[in-house]
């Protein structure tokens, strides 16, 4: 239960938290935590892109698309980061209880046909992928921040394994 009372121009709030034992108390807590990034993320840059997982399934095709243009090795490594983008909606297919191939499968080729970048795995089944028709969204600055985590974790791993060579194993 939320209950405001009496906030006229008030710049601090508290809120206080009941639960029936310690885990509840400290999920509620993470729980408020997320809200309030998001509702941050949104006054800092008001962009939002479609979830689940639609936003990871453009940049897949995209980066996919763009494998094509590199000659040679490259294009090994650039196809191997369109499949890590893959992760999420498997991992939303899978979570959800679909099968995550079949479903991603459907999903892409949906998203190449229509070319509608609004597709997404339909977890709530609802009997739609179109994200924008769910209300299914999420913030531009923290997808951003997502990708770039991830691929900066990647980029130190790729580094750790320049410094170690073959022969010295």
């Amino acid at each position: 239960m939320l209950y405001i009372e009496k906030c006229a121009n008030s710049k601090a709030v508290t809120i206080f938290i009941r639960g029936g034992n310690k885990m509840m108390i400290e999920e509620t807590k993470r729980s408020i935590h997320d809200a309030l990034c998001v509702a941050r993320n949104l006054i800092i840059n008001n962009s939002i892109v479609y979830g689940g997982g639609s936003a990871e399934i453009s940049c897949s095709i995209a980066v996919d698309a763009a494998a094509d243009r590199h000659p040679g090795v490259e294009q090994y490594a650039i196809r191997a980061f369109a499949d890590a983008l893959d992760a999420i909606p498997l991992a939303l297919a899978e979570n959800s209880g679909l099968p995550p191939i079949d479903t991603l499968t459907v999903v892409k080729s949906q998203h190449v046909k229509e070319n509608n970048s609004r597709c997404g795995i339909d977890c709530n089944d609802v009997g739609t992928n179109d994200m924008k028709e769910q209300n299914v969204f999420e913030t531009l600055i923290g997808k951003q921040q997502q990708i770039l985590l991830a691929t900066q974790v990647v980029k130190m791993i790729l580094k750790i394994d320049d410094v170690i060579t073959p022969s010295e194993y």
